[in-house]
């Protein structure tokens, strides 16, 4: 499947259909913004619709009325978007159903004026049922030739109304969304001509589940980078789009697998009969018996995906739980019939998401057994409820008294009222809606459910609300397995609904919705059940989810874990997270310990899929580790999950002091408005920024408004990233009354430092800043009364860089974790280390001040070697070279002595390397090699440095 066609069919094809709903709206007398002027609202009159002088039919007006009134409701920008992904998905749909043999060509041009099938055979009398006006409204229609798409929007809207499948997917669609399919539909390059003669899907790709999953991630990822450039809150409507990310299918497998797989294998001991279809199936040892997740029948094999999108893993789990049943001697059609009233469950708020998922189930059904073209039993995929209306239908009471035929009691009225409430919010909180439910009130409600699917005839308002009781029960329900692959959102992305209730009852896990999940995964699993999750990474190291890590440490067990990091979706979705995917079980810690891939080297997801294929059976290869056990992480501070740390370096955290013993690191100040209070050096006067003080009082006493700010920055070592000031005028007046500053630490503002950059792409960087500086929060720094020279030297070798790769292998490096570093006390080196690291601040220094950019600028590299080498014959004067004896020599000596300087600094930094290797004892850890892309100076390209680099590997 070429996924980048794919991508480039879904954005063509949402951009015609964009355009061309664009253009029909205005037509139906709508400007740009929605208005409308009075000489173009149609007018009812007795026997049609009067508009713009012509005659239309009754319904004309209806429909016109309800595209009005959605238009003054929703905007009309969103209106067409809604259209658009109407007739996108209705028509892919069609065309899949059709490619897959399930129904016949009714979009498939008949002759060479692209006239459809369906239109072709309604003019032969031979059309799909639908209501008898809007049969005598096509009748009209077919007399006129030239009326061709208004035909073709009839037809195929009433042909999705007869269709079983179409019908029991989709639902029905707007009354108002006939009116609004393009005018171009039918046109040469239009969106039935780009659908019937593709390049970018081939036949294949029909038959594949995967297709809709894609076509979804790819139709909406426009609507998601304008969410993200928006920045800020997510509002409830943008949630959806802002986090659906498709997940590569070998992994879905491996989560599948190693889930509702290993679960039938602990119950059926004994040669596994699926061992070559189950590739992705972790080796490990049996689970002792009181671990087991124990059933009868497979029934009873409760399976779901919470937040299940197109449903790209509800498929995976069909197919699994599909070849169990047929294992077990089921027919195919029980085999389905059980799959879909029994095992399998997918939410998701987003209603278009759940009928893809839907459709995507229903053709996987067809594929094994072509009955179920008629929908008559269908999946269990949720979206979220309608808000009961208590306006419109009276107190919520009177709905539970008519549900349940008076029979209600208190304690199930109070009960379902507060699940009601809180399903109001359901668009912006999904899935992760606790319901208060007891037991007795869960079996009513149940019971009566079951009694209304068995009645002919339901009252309106009970037939409204059962998506909200069917959501309750799921989400009360206890399940066997869990496979998600959550949506991903920081706590500073949730609206305020989301954020409050999160915190409310999801504290542990607030840092991310991705990690909510994880909690709520485990809240949601019968004793022993396992549940399978790809989230990003960051949960395994930060401190923002230590609580989260220590919880899932002491209480659960995790089975095994694909350490992904990188690139796992940027050849698919263009996504940049780091990620992880994993199977916990919900018990106690096994003695057997969890099985482990670091899979953070490979170059995309396929690379990735090869190196876990390759070497899952294989130990002591960097990539597969088995039988790590969980309270090993406990030794580290902060319990990071380093299932790849040796026992050497375990004992190095717990048997030293850490940093902060000796050392303060810390967080700066924000501003919360740098374009007011912060400049570059040279946009202000000299004689305004205050240089070299010590303290803030001297610096209060100057009377100066700039001064020198450590604002973080790019990965440099040693020295330099000097170039901010800030405002700090009368010791920060204006910034202390700005609101939202932030203002931390300003006992140690002024003092000497050691800084890194909290946000870095390469590794951790840590260079000198003298007296005189206040320090920002992404320019964290470390003070102290010890030598910062020997704090310098450590920070910056290669046992540091390895260390803290450990707490922290995302682009995130923060105070906390440099505070735990363990660090072993310097003795008979000191000297030599100082010496190292004063010589290599003194070349990184000469390099920064070689540049304009830098304050303490004095001449051009070429004029101070000329000089020093007498490479001119006659004085400068008035600024003027009056002549060289050869700018070729001066050129060269200058490469000459830069080269020298960078093969120095690459020798001291490798020599520091080899002492601190010595000193922490990691011989068989570590090497001491530098990698020449690590040395920080030259960074403006002055000398290319031409040796081979070289390479080590740090994990």
């Amino acid at each position: 499947m070429n996924t980048n066609l794919i991508k480039k069919f879904a954005c063509e094809a949402r951009n015609i259909l964009k355009r061309g709903i664009k253009a029909k709206i205005k037509t139906l007398g709508f400007d740009d913004k929605g208005n409308v002027s009075e000489d173009l609202m149609p007018q009812l009159m007795q026997g049609g619709t009067l508009w713009k002088g012509e005659l239309y039919s009754e319904g004309f007006y209806q429909q016109w009325m309800s595209l009005y009134h959605r238009v003054m409701k929703k905007g009309i920008i969103e209106v067409y978007e809604e259209a658009a992904y109407t007739w996108f998905n209705r028509l892919i749909a069609i065309r899949i159903l059709q490619k897959n043999g399930l129904c016949e060509p009714v979009l498939a041009y008949t002759d060479a004026a692209r006239t459809p099938r369906i239109v072709n055979e309604a003019r032969m009398d031979r059309m799909p049922q639908m209501a008898e006006d809007t049969r005598s409204h096509l009748m009209t229609l077919l007399d006129d030739d030239t009326k061709v798409t208004e035909q073709f929007a009839v037809l195929i809207s009433a042909w999705c109304h007869d269709n079983p499948i179409m019908q029991a997917c989709f639902g029905g669609m707007e009354d108002y969304t006939e009116l609004l399919l393009p005018n171009n539909i039918l046109a040469e390059g239009g969106f039935v001509d780009l659908i019937n003669d593709t390049d970018f899907i081939t036949d294949e790709d029909f038959h594949s589940p995967e297709l809709i999953g894609w076509l979804y991630q790819f139709y909406i990822s426009e609507r998601k980078d304008e969410v993200f450039k928006k920045k800020g809150k997510f509002e409830a409507d943008e949630i959806p789009a802002a986090t659906q990310i498709f997940t590569p299918n070998w992994i879905v497998k491996y989560m599948v697998q190693n889930t509702v797989g290993r679960i039938f294998l602990d119950n059926n001991r004994g040669a596994n009969a699926f061992k070559d279809q189950w590739q992705y199936l972790v080796d490990q040892e049996q689970t002792s018996t009181e671990n087991i997740y124990h059933y009868d029948e497979l029934t009873d094999l409760k399976v779901a995906d919470l937040a299940c999108g197109s449903g790209h893993i509800l498929n995976e789990c069909f197919d699994l739980l599909y070849d169990l049943y047929i294992y077990e001697g089921y027919s195919r059609s029980e085999a389905i019939e059980n799959i879909f009233e029994h095992n399998l469950t997918g939410i998701d708020l987003d209603n278009r998401a759940k009928q893809l998922a839907t459709f995507a189930l229903m053709i996987k059904a067809c594929q094994k057994d072509r009955s179920f073209v008629d929908a008559h039993t269908l999946p269990k995929v949720l979206t979220m409820p309608t808000p009961y209306d208590e306006e419109a239908n009276g107190a919520v009471e009177l709905l539970f008294h008519e549900f349940f035929q008076g029979s209600e009691t208190k304690q199930i009225v109070a009960e379902l009222k507060d699940a009601f409430c809180l399903m109001k919010d359901a668009d912006s909180l999904g899935s992760i809606m606790k319901f208060k439910i007891s037991d007795s009130t869960r079996y009513a409600l149940a019971q009566t459910m079951d009694y209304w699917k068995k009645q002919e005839f339901t009252p309106k308002v009970v037939k409204e609300e059962i998506p909200a009781f069917e959501l309750i029960l799921t989400l009360t329900q206890g399940y066997s397995a869990l496979i998600m692959n959550p949506p991903y959102m920081g706590g500073g992305n949730m609206n305020g609904v989301l954020s409050k209730y999160v915190k409310d009852h999801y504290e542990e896990g607030k840092a991310d919705l991705f990690s909510v999940f994880m909690l709520l995964s485990i809240d949601k699993l019968k004793a022993n059940g396992k549940y399978g999750m790809i989230n990003m990474h960051s949960w395994m190291f930060l401190s923002s989810f230590e609580k989260l890590r220590k919880t899932l440490l002491n209480n659960y067990n995790i089975d095994n874990l694909l350490h992904l990091g990188p690139r796992t979706f940027d050849e698919l979705s263009g996504e940049v997270v780091q990620n992880t995917a994993f199977v916990v079980s919900k018990h106690l810690v096994n003695d057997r310990g969890g099985v482990y891939y670091r899979l953070v080297a490979g170059k995309n997801c396929a690379d990735k899929e090869r190196m876990f294929y390759e070497y899952k059976g294989e130990d002591g290869n960097k990539i597969y580790y088995p039988n790590i056990a969980q309270k090993n992480f406990e030794k580290i501070p902060g319990c990071p999950i380093g299932y790849w740390v040796s026992e050497k370096v375990r004992d190095i955290f717990t048997s030293n002091l850490a940093l902060s013993a000796v050392a303060s690191p810390c967080v700066g100040l924000q501003t919360a408005d740098n374009a007011r209070f912060l400049r570059l050096w040279f946009e202000v006067k000299n004689d305004r920024i205050g240089f070299g003080h010590t303290d803030a009082a001297s610096a209060a006493r100057s009377q100066k408004k700039w001064f020198p700010y450590n604002k973080g920055g790019g990965s440099r070592r040693w020295y330099g990233l000097q170039e901010n000031i800030i405002n700090w005028e009368n010791d920060g007046q204006d910034i202390k009354n700005n609101k939202g500053a932030v203002i931390r630490n300003p006992k140690y503002y002024f003092k000497p430092s050691i800084s890194w950059s909290k946000v870095s792409s390469s590794t951790i960087a840590f260079r000198f800043f003298p007296k005189g500086f206040i320090f920002a929060d992404a320019g964290m720094s470390i003070f102290s009364d010890e030598d910062l020279l020997l704090l310098q030297s450590y920070c910056n070798s290669i046992v540091c860089s390895y260390l803290m790769g450990i707490m922290s292998p995302t682009m995130n490096y923060e105070a906390g974790q440099v505070s735990i570093l363990p660090l072993i006390k310097l003795d008979s080196r000191d000297f030599e280390l100082k010496r190292l690291v004063q010589h290599n601040i003194a070349i990184s220094r000469q390099d920064w001040d070689s540049h304009e950019t830098s304050w303490d600028f004095e001449q051009n590299e070429l004029f101070r070697i000329a000089k020093e080498t007498g490479n001119i014959t006659s004085s400068i004067e008035d600024e003027q070279v009056q002549s060289y004896q050869s700018l070729e020599l001066l050129l060269h000596e200058y490469k000459a002595e830069w080269e020298g300087k960078f093969n120095q600094l690459h020798a001291n930094e490798e020599e520091l390397n080899r002492q601190f290797i010595d000193i922490y004892g990691l011989q068989d850890e570590l090497t001491p090699d530098v990698p020449l892309g690590e040395i920080t100076i030259l960074q403006q390209g002055e000398i290319s440095i031409e040796t081979e680099k070289a390479t080590t590997d740090n994990a």
